[in-house]
Protein backbone atom coordinates (compact mmCIF):
# COMPACT_ATOMS: atom_id res chain seq x y z
CA UNK A 1 0.00 0.00 0.00
CA UNK A 2 1.31 3.26 -0.85
CA UNK A 3 2.07 5.49 1.65
CA UNK A 4 3.60 8.76 0.16
CA UNK A 5 3.06 11.33 -1.73
CA UNK A 6 3.86 11.12 -5.13
CA UNK A 7 6.34 14.03 -4.74
CA UNK A 8 7.20 16.72 -1.84
CA UNK A 9 8.91 19.87 -1.92
CA UNK A 10 10.37 21.45 1.01
CA UNK A 11 11.29 25.01 0.64
CA UNK A 12 12.65 27.52 2.99
CA UNK A 13 10.94 30.94 3.41
CA UNK A 14 12.24 33.99 1.19
CA UNK A 15 14.85 36.25 2.65
CA UNK A 16 13.14 37.76 6.00
CA UNK A 17 13.41 41.28 7.74
CA UNK A 18 14.98 39.21 10.49
CA UNK A 19 17.94 37.25 8.35
CA UNK A 20 18.63 41.54 7.11
CA UNK A 21 18.28 42.59 10.39
CA UNK A 22 20.64 39.43 12.24
CA UNK A 23 23.31 40.26 8.80
CA UNK A 24 23.40 43.84 10.47
CA UNK A 25 23.67 43.16 13.72
CA UNK A 26 26.78 40.88 12.89
CA UNK A 27 28.54 43.33 11.10
CA UNK A 28 28.09 45.95 13.83
CA UNK A 29 29.40 43.24 15.90
CA UNK A 30 26.21 43.63 18.47
CA UNK A 31 24.80 41.18 21.24
CA UNK A 32 21.20 41.64 20.15
CA UNK A 33 19.41 41.80 16.61
CA UNK A 34 17.01 44.80 16.65
CA UNK A 35 14.29 43.55 16.15
CA UNK A 36 10.71 44.02 18.08
CA UNK A 37 7.59 42.33 18.44
CA UNK A 38 7.03 38.52 17.45
CA UNK A 39 9.04 35.87 15.56
CA UNK A 40 6.58 34.70 14.06
CA UNK A 41 5.37 38.25 12.38
CA UNK A 42 8.39 39.09 11.13
CA UNK A 43 7.48 40.01 7.55
CA UNK A 44 9.43 39.07 3.97
CA UNK A 45 12.01 41.45 3.17
CA UNK A 46 11.78 42.99 -0.70
CA UNK A 47 14.39 40.84 -1.74
CA UNK A 48 12.59 37.68 0.07
CA UNK A 49 9.24 38.83 -2.24
CA UNK A 50 11.24 38.96 -5.15
CA UNK A 51 12.74 35.02 -4.27
CA UNK A 52 9.40 34.03 -3.83
CA UNK A 53 7.89 35.15 -6.62
CA UNK A 54 10.76 33.70 -8.83
CA UNK A 55 10.00 30.43 -7.28
CA UNK A 56 6.52 30.36 -8.16
CA UNK A 57 7.25 31.19 -11.46
CA UNK A 58 9.87 28.00 -11.85
CA UNK A 59 6.57 25.63 -10.57
CA UNK A 60 4.41 27.46 -13.15
CA UNK A 61 6.70 26.27 -15.77
CA UNK A 62 5.75 22.99 -14.39
CA UNK A 63 3.01 21.15 -16.78
CA UNK A 64 -0.21 21.85 -14.27
CA UNK A 65 -0.17 18.26 -13.35
CA UNK A 66 3.19 17.90 -12.11
CA UNK A 67 3.06 21.28 -9.77
CA UNK A 68 1.72 21.33 -5.98
CA UNK A 69 -1.58 20.70 -5.32
CA UNK A 70 -1.43 20.29 -1.37
CA UNK A 71 0.34 23.15 0.22
CA UNK A 72 1.45 23.16 4.12
CA UNK A 73 3.03 26.15 5.29
CA UNK A 74 4.36 26.97 8.87
CA UNK A 75 2.23 29.60 10.54
CA UNK A 76 4.82 32.24 10.50
CA UNK A 77 4.28 35.25 8.50
CA UNK A 78 7.44 34.76 6.39
CA UNK A 79 6.33 30.93 5.50
CA UNK A 80 2.82 31.99 4.76
CA UNK A 81 3.91 34.77 2.57
CA UNK A 82 6.19 32.87 0.70
CA UNK A 83 3.64 29.95 -0.21
CA UNK A 84 1.12 32.80 -0.74
CA UNK A 85 3.51 34.45 -3.65
CA UNK A 86 4.08 31.00 -5.11
CA UNK A 87 0.57 30.46 -5.19
CA UNK A 88 -0.24 34.19 -6.87
CA UNK A 89 2.86 33.37 -9.40
CA UNK A 90 1.00 30.50 -10.51
CA UNK A 91 3.07 27.88 -9.02
CA UNK A 92 0.22 25.46 -7.76
CA UNK A 93 -1.91 23.23 -9.74
CA UNK A 94 -5.07 25.47 -8.41
CA UNK A 95 -4.47 28.99 -8.04
CA UNK A 96 -7.49 28.74 -5.40
CA UNK A 97 -5.24 25.81 -3.32
CA UNK A 98 -5.70 27.11 0.33
CA UNK A 99 -2.91 27.25 2.20
CA UNK A 100 -2.99 24.84 5.22
CA UNK A 101 -0.82 26.29 8.14
CA UNK A 102 0.29 23.73 10.43
CA UNK A 103 2.11 24.76 13.95
CA UNK A 104 4.47 21.41 13.95
CA UNK A 105 6.24 23.89 10.76
CA UNK A 106 6.88 26.21 13.11
CA UNK A 107 10.38 28.08 13.60
CA UNK A 108 12.39 26.05 15.95
CA UNK A 109 11.90 27.81 19.26
CA UNK A 110 14.92 29.56 21.31
CA UNK A 111 13.81 30.41 24.39
CA UNK A 112 15.74 32.68 26.43
CA UNK A 113 18.49 32.72 23.63
CA UNK A 114 15.72 34.29 21.04
CA UNK A 115 17.28 37.23 19.25
CA UNK A 116 20.91 36.95 20.24
CA UNK A 117 24.14 36.61 18.27
CA UNK A 118 26.63 34.30 18.90
CA UNK A 119 28.60 36.65 20.88
CA UNK A 120 25.62 37.71 23.10
CA UNK A 121 24.99 34.12 23.79
CA UNK A 122 28.15 34.09 24.97
CA UNK A 123 28.04 37.17 27.09
CA UNK A 124 24.65 37.32 28.55
CA UNK A 125 24.31 33.45 28.98
CA UNK A 126 27.46 31.71 29.26
CA UNK A 127 26.12 28.92 31.35
CA UNK A 128 23.98 28.16 28.08
CA UNK A 129 26.93 28.27 26.10
CA UNK A 130 28.84 25.93 27.78
CA UNK A 131 25.71 23.93 27.93
CA UNK A 132 25.49 23.85 24.46
CA UNK A 133 29.13 22.79 23.90
CA UNK A 134 28.80 20.10 26.42
CA UNK A 135 25.45 18.80 24.65
CA UNK A 136 25.84 19.79 21.38
CA UNK A 137 23.07 21.95 19.27
CA UNK A 138 21.80 18.69 18.70
CA UNK A 139 20.23 18.10 22.11
CA UNK A 140 20.70 21.32 23.95
CA UNK A 141 17.54 22.96 24.62
CA UNK A 142 17.88 26.35 26.03
CA UNK A 143 15.15 27.56 28.95
CA UNK A 144 11.60 28.40 27.04
CA UNK A 145 12.96 26.82 23.75
CA UNK A 146 13.40 23.37 22.14
CA UNK A 147 16.03 21.06 21.04
CA UNK A 148 16.75 19.54 17.70
CA UNK A 149 15.15 16.36 19.15
CA UNK A 150 11.96 18.14 19.97
CA UNK A 151 11.35 19.77 16.43
CA UNK A 152 12.12 16.21 14.98
CA UNK A 153 9.69 14.84 17.47
CA UNK A 154 6.61 17.13 15.93
CA UNK A 155 8.11 16.24 12.77
CA UNK A 156 7.25 12.88 12.88
CA UNK A 157 3.38 13.54 13.52
CA UNK A 158 3.26 15.78 10.87
CA UNK A 159 5.00 12.98 8.80
CA UNK A 160 2.66 10.32 9.71
CA UNK A 161 -0.17 13.03 8.88
CA UNK A 162 1.14 13.62 5.39
CA UNK A 163 1.10 9.71 4.83
CA UNK A 164 -2.55 9.24 5.71
CA UNK A 165 -3.95 11.92 3.95
CA UNK A 166 -2.03 13.14 1.02
CA UNK A 167 -0.82 9.76 -0.22
CA UNK A 168 -0.63 10.31 -4.39
CA UNK A 169 -0.53 14.09 -3.49
CA UNK A 170 2.31 16.35 -4.77
CA UNK A 171 2.59 18.39 -1.61
CA UNK A 172 4.50 21.82 -1.26
CA UNK A 173 5.47 22.25 2.67
CA UNK A 174 6.89 26.25 3.33
CA UNK A 175 8.85 26.34 6.63
CA UNK A 176 12.17 27.04 8.01
CA UNK A 177 15.77 26.17 7.72
CA UNK A 178 16.05 23.80 11.43
CA UNK A 179 13.14 22.21 9.31
CA UNK A 180 14.05 21.68 6.43
CA UNK A 181 16.72 19.71 7.88
CA UNK A 182 15.30 17.84 10.77
CA UNK A 183 12.94 16.71 7.97
CA UNK A 184 15.92 15.30 5.98
CA UNK A 185 16.76 13.68 8.94
CA UNK A 186 13.87 11.70 9.76
CA UNK A 187 12.83 10.76 5.37
CA UNK A 188 16.03 10.10 5.11
CA UNK A 189 17.03 7.73 8.36
CA UNK A 190 19.88 9.89 9.02
CA UNK A 191 22.11 10.27 12.28
CA UNK A 192 23.15 12.91 14.21
CA UNK A 193 26.99 13.40 12.98
CA UNK A 194 25.71 13.05 9.49
CA UNK A 195 22.68 15.62 9.62
CA UNK A 196 25.07 18.13 11.66
CA UNK A 197 27.77 18.00 8.80
CA UNK A 198 25.00 18.50 6.30
CA UNK A 199 23.90 21.60 8.35
CA UNK A 200 28.25 22.88 9.20
CA UNK A 201 28.74 22.73 4.98
CA UNK A 202 26.35 26.12 5.04
CA UNK A 203 22.98 27.46 5.46
CA UNK A 204 19.45 26.37 3.89
CA UNK A 205 19.17 29.25 1.07
CA UNK A 206 16.16 31.41 1.46
CA UNK A 207 13.82 29.89 -1.45
CA UNK A 208 15.98 26.54 -2.19
CA UNK A 209 14.22 23.69 -3.01
CA UNK A 210 14.95 20.03 -1.59
CA UNK A 211 12.79 17.58 -3.61
CA UNK A 212 11.96 14.27 -2.77
CA UNK A 213 10.09 11.66 -5.53
CA UNK A 214 8.22 8.35 -4.95
CA UNK A 215 10.19 5.09 -5.21
CA UNK A 216 8.08 2.09 -5.41
CA UNK A 217 10.20 -0.47 -5.87
CA UNK A 218 12.48 0.33 -2.52
CA UNK A 219 9.80 -0.90 -0.10
CA UNK A 220 7.02 -2.56 0.25
CA UNK A 221 4.98 0.82 0.88
CA UNK A 222 8.33 2.71 -1.12
CA UNK A 223 9.71 5.41 0.47
CA UNK A 224 11.11 8.99 -0.47
CA UNK A 225 13.93 9.35 -2.48
CA UNK A 226 16.17 12.53 -2.40
CA UNK A 227 16.19 14.36 -5.91
CA UNK A 228 17.91 17.82 -5.09
CA UNK A 229 18.99 19.52 -1.84
CA UNK A 230 19.07 23.62 -1.40
CA UNK A 231 18.63 23.91 -4.97
CA UNK A 232 18.56 27.41 -6.14
CA UNK A 233 18.56 27.79 -9.66
CA UNK A 234 14.72 28.36 -9.35
CA UNK A 235 15.78 31.67 -8.10
CA UNK A 236 18.91 32.18 -9.89
CA UNK A 237 17.31 31.62 -13.75
CA UNK A 238 14.68 35.18 -12.51
CA UNK A 239 18.17 36.87 -12.13
CA UNK A 240 16.99 37.09 -8.35
CA UNK A 241 19.91 37.23 -5.73
CA UNK A 242 20.62 34.38 -3.54
CA UNK A 243 20.84 34.36 0.30
CA UNK A 244 21.76 32.17 2.61
CA UNK A 245 21.14 34.08 5.90
CA UNK A 246 20.92 32.37 9.34
CA UNK A 247 17.73 32.79 11.09
CA UNK A 248 17.51 36.07 13.57
CA UNK A 249 18.20 33.51 16.38
CA UNK A 250 21.45 32.68 15.75
CA UNK A 251 22.19 30.40 18.76
CA UNK A 252 20.84 27.27 17.09
CA UNK A 253 23.71 28.27 14.29
CA UNK A 254 27.31 26.01 14.44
Amino acid sequence: MKSWPEKLWIVRHGQSAGNVARDAAHAEAQERIALTGRDVDVPLSDLGREQALALGSWFADLPRDRRPNVVLVSPYARAVDTAGLIRSAGGLEDSDEPLCADERLREKEFGILDGLTTSGVANIFPDQAEFRRMLGKFYHRPPGGESWCDVILRLRSLLDTISLHHADDRVLIVAHQVVVLCLRYIIETLDEKTILGIDAQGDVANCSVTEYRFDSDARRSGRLLLDRYNYVVPVLDQFVPVTRAADPAIAARG
